[in-house]
């Protein structure tokens, strides 16, 4: 996951929890975050049990999330220079600026420059593997593994008595993982029209062409289901196992092939072991035998499985 990805997405998710972006560029975002958000990434579970007890106005924190550091540090860098130059341009301007505050402070006391300061901002690089964006990772598939939308159609009937039909469509990616002492995955997106059961790959290229909203649109009508939920999922799985079916397996194949070569190197060591070990240890040396080649069926036994990542209803403008 390059930096604009994430860019991207921290960007998509600021947007749907609503937080306030208050300054930003290819690089960084500075942003006040809603109470949503702050529940879910400041790890503050005292206070906000304290707001939720006594009903208080939250007070939520401002970050400065870094998507790119190398280029951010290199324009914050600039920015220094250009500032250092131009103070060293204007020494009278700021020698009359100082006997100014001098004479101010003889005036009026002494003021201390923190009070005066800005609060600090503290600063996240987020990055593939840092743990900020995880627990953004974490957020977005707690809050986003189910949605429900509605097209919005293209235009607005001029007629206020028509209506268009939408027809609801199970959508579903699946994540499907290849696993030995190596590892594959690849994620299928599926959709089953629930009025007919027809079953489309790609669905999600589908979506993309539409643009999709959680409020009802005005003028529709969805149309009755034929099949259930149950029944479109189990569809789901009879078109992801025929796709799995014409798939090569000679990994497998090669996977089972080095894990006997594993067991068999492991039985050479640990048999003598056991044959020649006093009564008293036998049963220690078996014990670890037994586990030593349960760890290596886990790391060379050939496996597939299929997980669901998230799901949704989809109303689409038609019948199919």
């Amino acid at each position: 996951m390059n930096e604009k990805q994430v860019h991207k997405f921290v960007n998509r998710y600021l947007e749907a929890t609503e937080c306030s972006i208050l300054e930003k560029s290819p690089n960084h975002f500075t942003v006040k975050l809603s109470p949503h958000a702050d529940r879910e990434l400041t790890n503050r579970p005292y206070y906000w049990s304290f707001v939720d007890r006594v009903n208080a106005e939250p007070e939520t924190m401002t970050f400065l999330f870094v998507t790119d550091k190398n280029k951010y540090d290199a324009v914050e860098e600039a920015k220094l220079n250009d500032a250092a130059i131009k103070s060293a341009q204007a020494p009278a301007e700021n020698a009359q600026e100082a006997a100014a505050n001098a004479a101010l402070g003889r005036s009026l006391g002494f003021v201390h420059g923190n009070l005066a300061a800005p609060a600090r901002v503290p600063r996240e690089d987020l990055f593939f593997g840092a743990r900020k964006l995880d627990m953004l990772f974490d957020a977005a598939k707690a809050k986003g593994s189910y949605v429900y939308l509605f097209q919005e159609p293209d235009k607005r009937s001029t007629n206020p008595f028509s209506s268009t039909p939408y027809t609801a469509w199970l959508g579903v990616n699946m994540r499907v993982e290849f696993a030995c002492d190596r590892k594959r995955e690849e994620i299928h997106c599926f959709g089953v029209s629930l009025a007919t059961g027809q079953c489309v790959e790609q669905f999600y290229d589908r979506l993309l062409t539409h643009k999709l909203t959680p409020r009802l649109p005005a003028n529709i009508h969805i149309t009755k289901n034929g099949i259930s939920y149950n029944k479109a999922l189990s569809i789901v799985e009879q078109a992801l196992e025929r796709k799995l079916r014409a798939y090569d397996y000679s990994w497998a194949e090669s996977a089972s092939a080095r894990l006997k070569e594993e067991l068999e190197r492991i039985s050479g060591y640990y048999e003598p072991l056991v044959e020649h070990a006093l009564e008293e240890n036998k049963p220690a040396i078996e014990e670890q035998f037994v586990q030593r080649q349960s760890e290596i069926r886990w790391q060379y036994e050939p496996r597939v499985t299929a997980s669901a990542i998230n799901c949704g209803i989809f109303h689409l403008a038609g019948i199919d």
